[in-house]
């Protein structure tokens, strides 16, 4: 749970607060209706969407989402899973009577292990997770993604911690400016990749 928690808040805490939740929903689904751990998560998808929606001006949206969050968050100690909750829960309920706060100041970001994590703090584990959601929010292919993924872990599997394909993850991740550039580099590695790999099959 710990890489998809902390690639969800780095996503939002770099302003990406609709493509946070994809980072979460899939475990949240897996998880018993009511326990702490589906009451957090549900409660930090609502808590993203309620800005997303302030931003996009849907104010009703957004102050429904803000109380349905708070309502989530309610009964959780002020930090959970290592998360910070009353900061989040205070600006929410700020939300809630103001969605128009937004426009003034930017929103609450989220404190997880003692830090703010951002896209550069996450580890491979999480990057990981976080190039797919990123992927699929900001329209990329995801089959390439996908491909590259699971060639990063078999080099990281065999040691190999200079991998191309890790180091062009990461960069996919965390490089705004350049990230059509990357994903065309992913792509081509992929395409050699499994080109090798289709020789290699070819001589047995």
């Amino acid at each position: 749970m710990r890489d998809h928690l902390r690639a969800g808040i780095a996503i939002y805490n770099d302003g990406f607060y609709h493509a946070a939740h994809d980072a979460w929903e899939d475990h949240w689904l897996d998880l018993d209706t009511g326990t702490d751990d589906e009451q957090l998560l549900h409660g930090l998808i609502q808590a993203t969407a309620a800005v997303h929606h302030a931003h996009t001006q849907n104010w009703e949206g957004a102050v429904g989402l803000a109380e349905s969050a708070l309502e989530y968050l309610a009964d959780l100690p002020p930090t959970y899973r290592d998360v910070r909750l009353s900061p989040l829960r205070s600006f929410l309920a700020a939300l809630a009577a103001d969605p128009e706060l937004v426009e003034r100041r930017p929103p609450v970001r989220i404190e997880h292990e003692g830090d703010v994590p951002t896209r550069e703090d996450l580890g491979f584990d999480a990057t990981a997770i976080a190039a797919l959601v990123l992927a699929d929010e900001l329209g990329y292919e995801g089959g390439p993604i996908e491909q590259a993924l699971e060639y990063a872990e078999r080099d990281l599997a065999a040691g190999e911690d200079d991998s191309t394909f890790i180091s062009l993850l990461f960069d996919f991740v965390r490089e705004d400016a350049h990230r059509g550039i990357v994903a065309q580099r992913l792509a081509g590695h992929v395409d050699r990749r499994q080109a090798k790999e289709s020789d290699v099959e070819g001589l047995f």
